[in-house]
């Protein structure tokens, strides 16, 4: 975890969300790329949280972020429109 921010949970209707926050001022979102987490912004987190809110997430399913359940990613890919086209 980064030094000076606290940890919290975002449950929504789908997963549980992990969340870092830290610093006062206005508010600043990190998101993360594939295939990183939280963790890609330890070295330039702490420099913004001196000036920003900083918030910086693991995306659903990476990181200490759940990820649905293989069921339902089956079962949406399954279902999804371009699955019922056909190329001639």
């Amino acid at each position: 975890m980064m030094e000076g921010f606290t940890r919290s949970e975002i449950k929504t209707s789908g997963a549980r969300i992990v969340t870092l926050r830290g610093g006062s001022g206005p508010p600043v979102l990190l998101m993360h790329g594939n295939p990183f987490t939280h963790l890609s912004w330890q070295k330039f987190a702490p420099r913004l949280a001196q000036d920003f809110t900083v918030v910086a997430t693991d995306l659903r399913g990476y990181g200490d972020s759940e990820s649905r359940p293989a069921a339902t990613t089956t079962r949406a890919i399954r279902s999804a429109p371009w699955r019922r086209t056909r190329s001639r």
